[in-house]
């Protein structure tokens, strides 16, 4: 019965981490270079045109699915958004959008190239970790850690957000 017992959590642990490790995929999607649409069709794929110390860069990103990320595919739709961004805390470049969105704001630990909503009215795009309360909008495709670092710079980088082409 003991052994039956120990078989049994084995089981049920495998099956957790199997779980585990299948929302983990899913959440890996954002990273697809696929192009995405929405539930009515829309394109979820961005372009960030930036520019800075380092030079003129195209950055192709894809959005998350939450109403923050629809929101601001909404505000894209009206033309491309052009933020000054400046470097905070030497780990993401963060400027006004203009505007407000929904937050949909959750504890997550952000990675290079994540695409961050900040208070509803700022947008961040890390270039390394940070831990709190933040509305993921999107991730950076294509590009390394490092990559991204120099192609963002050491100053301030103005960032054009517009919806990719399918």
């Amino acid at each position: 019965m003991e052994k039956m017992k120990n078989l049994f959590f084995l089981l049920s642990a495998i099956f957790c981490l199997a779980t585990a490790c299948a929302r983990g995929s899913a959440d890996n999607s954002l990273a697809t270079s696929e192009p995405k649409t929405d539930s009515q069709g829309a394109t979820m794929n961005i372009t960030i045109k930036i520019t800075s110390d380092s030079g003129n860069h195209t950055l192709n990103a894809t959005l998350a699915e939450n109403k923050s990320a629809l929101a601001f595919a909404e505000l894209l739709k009206k033309g491309p958004v052009t933020v000054k961004m400046n470097d905070y805390g030497s780990f993401e470049k963060v400027g006004s959008l203009g505007t407000s969105l929904p937050r949909t704001d959750s504890q997550i630990t952000t990675q290079a190239g994540d695409i961050i909503l900040y208070q509803g009215n700022q947008i961040t795009v890390y270039y390394d970790t940070n831990s709190w309360n933040f509305t993921r909008l999107g991730k950076v495709t294509g590009v390394t850690q490092a990559e991204l670092k120099a192609i963002l710079g050491k100053g301030d980088v103005t960032a054009v957000f517009a919806l990719a082409s399918l």
